[in-house]
């Protein structure tokens, strides 16, 4: 028979959908998964476009996980209420992996589980993981023990493989990769600060600069340039 593996989805309102939806997918396919959507109160929450999300767990009921997950937001208020931060250490302390996708590291760092941790996050703070104590690192997937990160947003996919790789074996999840058909050929190269052209980076910054720097107060020059 094979072993329940329980995952602690962490919602609350106006999370970032993809960063948790994509990693959603992919865990399904564990054997014995166990997936748990739990926010701090429980019930019904919207996510930051609008998606519903019903009838999800409160995180208090849970006992215990095997993978505590850690999605993004633009709006940290909701995901780093006393109550949420002390119900993510609580899980954390004991889950074989604590992991998070883009600014969920900044959410695990206000939890003060990444002190002397390597992380990932988006690549616009990656630096705010400095003040919680946390070792910024740029790679799309970072692992520093029991701790595993990933960058902004769509970055939610090649870390729950890495991830499935570690809990199963590399050859299933490469046969999960297939599965979804994850054979990424993104249309313009413009993914990454590296990469976009200067006329692209200058609309980020006018359209999403203000939603950007909700997180931290501004948008990262370095990052941007």
């Amino acid at each position: 028979m094979t072993k329940t593996f329980d995952i602690v989805f962490a919602l609350w309102p106006r999370c970032a959908q993809l960063d948790f939806l994509g990693a959603y997918e992919v865990f399904a396919h564990l054997p014995g998964a166990n997936l748990r959507l739990a926010s701090e109160h429980g019930g019904d929450l919207t996510g930051a476009l609008g998606l519903p999300l019903r009838d999800v767990e409160k995180l208090s009921d849970i006992e215990r996980c095997d993978l505590l997950f850690v999605g993004g937001t633009a709006d940290m208020s909701a995901a780093t209420t006393p109550g949420m931060l002390q119900q993510l250490r609580r899980l954390g302390e004991d889950a074989r992996y604590v992991t998070s996708i883009c600014t969920g590291s900044l959410i695990l760092g206000q939890a003060g589980l990444l002190q002397g941790r390597r992380s990932a996050t988006h690549w616009a703070f990656l630096d705010q993981l400095r003040q919680y104590g946390a070792i910024p690192d740029p790679a799309r997937t970072v692992r520093d023990g029991k701790f595993w990160s990933g960058g902004g947003v769509t970055a939610c996919i090649d870390f729950a493989l890495e991830l499935m790789a570690d809990i199963e074996d590399p050859t299933y999840a490469r046969m999960i990769q297939l599965y979804i058909e994850y054979n990424p050929a993104p249309p313009f190269g413009s993914g990454h600060p590296s990469t976009a052209p200067a006329e692209v980076i200058e609309a980020l910054r006018a359209k999403f600069g203000e939603k950007l720097g909700k997180i931290g107060g501004v948008v990262p020059t370095t990052a941007l340039t």
